[in-house]
């Protein structure tokens, strides 16, 4: 499957915000954002007036790397989110938050969506008891989550643990990192989701037309 193999800090310097693509190096003062806080390129320092539209796509981009999916990927959720009750913006995040790579990452078994999905797609995670090596699965309410008894001896994973567990997790998670499991406690509501600034009605807007 196509993945973006280019630096991820253009990423983030291009949306204009932190999307935490990077582990622990976004919470220091090498950040791509902290050093150069402008898009890439020559024109990057430009003044740049966005229309709708760019504004709109700008904003799907965003979100979209935010999780790490690819565009077909993020279409089928804005399909799927615009079937359900609700609204459509809070039902594609909320879709969005309950992959599991997502949940492994907010768990605190990885610093990054990135190795969130190959620690999945290793079959170092269980679902329920079960090896689940499917990074897009959508957890429900009531669903555990945990390290598999032979991969808690990876260093890297007990560090990011415990440096995660330091700055807190998510209220709608509930974890316990001496024996490396956790549990959806029930579905987030749109406010717990700890995200940069996003506006997902743009994305509605845009997907509209």
């Amino acid at each position: 499957m196509a993945r973006y193999r280019g630096s991820v800090c253009k990423l983030c310097r291009r949306e204009g915000t932190k999307l935490f693509l990077k582990s622990e190096r976004c919470y220091t003062d090498k950040c791509g954002i902290v050093r150069r806080n402008y898009p890439p390129g020559q024109h990057g320092q430009g003044r740049i007036k966005l229309s709708v539209y760019a504004q709109q796509l700008r904003e799907k981009q965003k979100i979209r790397r935010l999780y790490g999916v690819l565009e077909s990927q993020f279409r089928g959720y804005f399909e799927k989110a615009a079937r359900m009750r609700g609204i459509t913006g809070d039902n594609l995040i909320l879709l969005l938050e309950r992959r599991l790579d997502n949940v492994v990452q907010r768990m605190g078994f990885a610093g990054s969506k990135k190795e969130a999905r190959q620690i999945v797609r290793h079959g170092h995670m269980l679902v329920n008891g079960r090896r689940v090596t499917i990074p897009s699965y959508l957890l429900k309410a009531g669903d555990t989550v945990e390290l598999r008894e032979k991969s808690r001896a990876i260093a890297h994973i007990a560090q990011t643990l415990a440096t995660v567990e330091k700055r807190g997790f998510p209220s709608w998670l509930k974890i316990d990192a001496a024996t490396f499991q956790g549990k959806v406690v029930s579905l987030p509501a749109r406010d717990e989701c700890t995200l940069p600034t996003v506006q997902e009605q743009l994305v509605v807007e845009l997907y509209s037309k």
